[in-house]
C-alpha cells in the first residue's frame, strides 16, 4: 500500500494515496457562518468549490482554527460525489507500506484520533499514523 504523507504539529500521519487526487499548497478560504469548529471553509480551487476540514481541529489536536497562509497544504480527496480538502501542517512524502507489518492503533491514544486510524506503522527512525479517510470524512457525512 502507499501512503501520503503529511505532518500535523510535527506527528506523522499517513492517508491512502489512491484516495487522494493532488496536493495544492494554501488557498485563500472563505469561513462559513455557523460551521462547525472543524470545517475551516471553502476554497475555490479552478473553479469547483470544494469545503476545507481543519484535519488538527478534527483530530482533536487543537481546539482553535489554525490557518498558517506561509506554510498549510490542501490534500484534496475524491470521496466520489465530491471533492474534500483536509488542512495540514507540512507534507510528507509517497511511502510504500506492505499490509501485513501495519500494526493495531495504540491503546493509549484517547479522543477523536483513535477512533480514525486505520492502524500505525514503525519506521527505523519514525512512527506514522495511518488515517482511515472513511471514517475522518464519515463523521460528517462526506463518504457517499
Amino acid at each position: 500500500m502507499q501512503f501520503c504523507t503529511f505532518f500535523i504539529n510535527d506527528i506523522y500521519f499517513g492517508i491512502d494515496v489512491m484516495q487522494v487526487q493532488e496536493v495544492v499548497r494554501f488557498q485563500e478560504i472563505t469561513p462559513i457562518p455557523l460551521a462547525p469548529l472543524d470545517i475551516a471553509g471553502l476554497i475555490n480551487l479552478r473553479g469547483q468549490i470544494i469545503t476545507v476540514i481543519d484535519l488538527k481541529c478534527r483530530l482533536d489536536m487543537s481546539k482553535e482554527l489554525m490557518v498558517d497562509e506561509h506554510g498549510s497544504f490542501n490534500i484534496i480527496l475524491c470521496t466520489g460525489l465530491e471533492l474534500v480538502s483536509l488542512l495540514v501542517d507540512e507534507m510528507g512524502d509517497v511511502v510504500e507500506i506492505i499490509d501485513s507489518e501495519i500494526e493495531d492503533t495504540p491503546a493509549t491514544l484517547n479522543g477523536n484520533i483513535r477512533q480514525m486510524l486505520y492502524g500505525t506503522y514503525q519506521f527505523d527512525d519514525s512512527f506514522l499514523l495511518i488515517l482511515n479517510a472513511e471514517k475522518v470524512l464519515g463523521s460528517k457525512g462526506f463518504m457517499s
